[in-house]
């Protein structure tokens, strides 16, 4: 952060402040009591959880982390000062945990999934745009970013094929085959596994999930998966393009850049050879379907099992991001809009109904009443017998690519999404699932100007599910797990989502795996550190590829506050010029008056011409910004704070 920047004060008072603010400074002040009550009941001393189980196979690392994932965000909108200490406290005791149990090797992830791995880094990746100058956590980014390069030792990458050799890799390089259980069996016993099918379609005599009660039949399964699943580069491996991401957003370098850059290119040039559509299995040799007969689809997290969109959609957006952030240019995004293309093409319509899809339960939470509804159902996975699988669409994966590249014709798709979707926009189901995210569509409408009370309604909804995840907590009749490793997760108090839409004017980040982008973030310019100030409320009114509106209210009526307002998540996007609201006159009026008089305001044009501008709030004032902008004018990096010098200038 440079050392010189324009300033402006506000001056119009916020005579009535507005209910959003008031309940954003109370989800603040809620959620600093609760993640400690979380902290005090389920952690060691040392932040590790409290686990006397046994962990097997090669699941579970992620399930440590998860709990925590959005702790880190907290903090970076103004959470409490010592949260951030907490975060590493935590990310430091379960990296420990985690090593004694084998998963680990020099405190990365032995080798598993990006799937899951993705979801395990959220937090680190969180710690570290939060302290950048953090030299221990700086030094973890590059350590573990350089294993996926092709000049790591361990073997991940094969830099001539460009391909990741494996579906399971870390810190102990390729990591062939599956699951050791299911390498041994695949059978119908694993009933959680049922509503996904048959990981493999052509083995003979194998043709619906009862089949695999036979015991041999669940081995030959189990062996099949073992050899073709566990081998060559999977399109979820693109997750790893933000550990790349992450290292270069510290230091630049061109060899984290090039590497992102030519793998992620590699994925767009196969996906062209296949019509447009990112396939999902590489062989060993780098040929697309070299395991699965010629196939595009099939690989594991693919197009055919488990999860289909849900994992490859996802990780197309994450890669197309992490592309466009260490260039600049948004053709990137053609990775992802092809396959939500394909399969609005696939569409059909009808409601929501339970079993008759593999995440039918999530949707029919997330949608309440709407899932009756005669819903526009697109395909979520393609295997040999064609496109099957239909559920709505996640709204996030072309809120992601409008919001990142502005073009005319995304914000079209998204559009038509929504007139054929069959449900209201405008409608804030009550639901907090594990990816913390669901809520694009009513934000969306608020930005668009038709879902005005949403700032309020979203955050009163946010504070409910604070209320019944503290119910959780206080019905929980034992503070250490022996089994279930997703408990924690699911009791997590904190809630970000909502916060990140309204102050830094984005979708909540990709859960598997995503870097957290925004229109603008915000320094505490009197503490030093990243957030909000005290009594600082923030919303975001609109926004488009050249304009972000932001209105800032200090609810205090004694303290002066000053908040540093920079242009991107990491200082990437340029203030051109802002217009301010300020108050002419009429206030407070006379001290005789038993009321203030009515005032007159108008508007101003600041010129910045920077990434950061500095608002000085007095106590109980309010204003209003219209920032012009200009997206990648700057090379992106992780920000730190200088103290820095007020630009001085007669106009300000």
């Amino acid at each position: 952060m440079g050392k010189h920047m324009v300033s402006v004060t506000a001056s119009v008072p916020a005579c009535e402040p507005p209910a959003w603010a008031v309940l954003q400074r109370q989800l603040f002040s809620v959620l600093d009591e609760t993640w400690r009550v979380f902290e005090d009941r389920y952690c060691h001393p040392d932040g590790g959880l409290r686990f006397d189980g046994e962990l097997k196979g090669r699941d579970g690392a992620d399930d440590f982390y998860e709990p925590f994932f959005n702790w880190p965000m907290l903090y970076m909108l103004g959470g409490a000062d010592d949260l951030l200490d907490a975060c590493k406290k935590h990310w430091n005791g379960i990296t420990r945990q985690l090593s004694d149990a084998g998963f680990l090797v020099d405190e990365y992830e032995r080798g598993y999934d990006w799937f899951h791995q993705g979801e395990s880094l959220l937090m680190f990746y969180g710690i570290c745009a939060a302290d950048p100058s953090d030299d221990t956590f700086r030094q973890r980014a590059l350590r573990f970013a350089d294993l996926y390069l092709p000049t790591s030792p361990v073997g991940n990458v094969d830099g001539s094929q460009r391909i990741i050799r494996a579906p399971h890799t870390g810190a102990g390089g390729p990591r062939r085959g599956v699951d050791d259980e299911w390498a041994q069996g695949f059978g119908a016993g694993l009933t959680n596994m049922k509503p996904y099918g048959l990981p493999l379609e052509d083995l003979p005599g194998i043709d619906t999930w009862d089949d695999l009660a036979d015991p041999v039949n669940a081995r030959r399964m189990g062996e099949a998966m073992n050899r073709r699943l566990g081998d060559g580069d999977v399109a979820v491996n693109l997750a790893s393009t933000s550990l790349i991401a992450n290292a270069w957003l510290y230091t630049g370098e061109d060899r984290y850049r090039d590497w992102l850059v030519d793998y992620v290119q590699a994925w767009r040039d196969r996906a062209a050879a296949a019509g447009g559509v990112i396939p999902d299995n590489v062989g060993p040799s780098g040929e697309v379907g070299e395991l699965h007969d010629g196939r595009w689809y099939g690989g594991p997290y693919g197009w055919t099992w488990p999860h289909g969109l849900h994992s490859v959609g996802a990780v197309a957006v994450v890669a197309a991001m992490n592309a466009a952030l260490v260039t600049g240019d948004n053709a990137w995004f053609d990775l992802a809009r092809a396959p939500l293309d394909r399969v609005l093409e696939e569409a059909t319509r009808g409601p929501v109904r339970d079993g008759e899809s593999s995440m039918a339960s999530t949707w029919l939470q997330r949608l309440g009443p709407d899932a009756d509804a005669d819903l526009q159902l697109v395909p979520y996975r393609k295997g040999m017998h064609g496109w099957f699988d239909h559920q709505p669409l996640q709204i996030a994966f072309p809120a992601w690519i409008w919001w990142c590249s502005g073009d005319p014709q995304d914000r079209q798709r998204l559009d038509r999404v929504e007139r054929e979707c069959g449900y209201d926009w405008t409608t804030v189901h009550a639901f907090r699932d594990k990816e913390e995210a669901g809520h694009e569509a009513p934000w969306l409408a608020y930005l668009d100007g038709r879902n005005l009370d949403y700032p309020a309604r979203a955050l009163g909804m946010a504070l409910g599910q604070v209320a019944r995840r503290m119910a959780l907590v206080h019905e929980d009749a034992s503070s250490v797990r022996t089994d279930d490793i997703h408990w924690w997760q699911r009791l997590n108090p904190v809630v970000t989502e909502i916060l990140v839409q309204l102050t830094t004017g984005a979708p909540a980040a990709p859960y598997n795996g995503g870097l957290q982008q925004s229109r603008v973030r915000y320094w505490d310019a009197d503490r030093g550190r990243p957030g909000l100030p005290a009594d600082v409320a923030a919303l975001v009114e609109g926004l488009d590829e050249t304009r972000v509106g932001v209105q800032l209210v200090n609810l205090s009526t004694t303290q002066e506050r000053r908040v540093v307002v920079q242009a991107g998540a990491f200082a990437e996007d340029g203030i051109d010029h802002v217009v301010v609201d300020q108050l002419d006159d009429g206030y407070p009026g006379p001290n005789r008056a038993y009321r203030a008089d009515e005032f007159t305001t108008s508007t101003r044009r600041i010129d910045v011409r920077d990434n950061h501008l500095l608002v000085i709030l007095p106590p109980g004032t309010r204003l209003g910004l219209d920032m012009r902008v200009r997206r990648h004018q700057f090379t992106p990096s992780h920000p730190t704070f200088d103290r820095y010098q007020e630009k001085q200038n007669d106009d300000r």
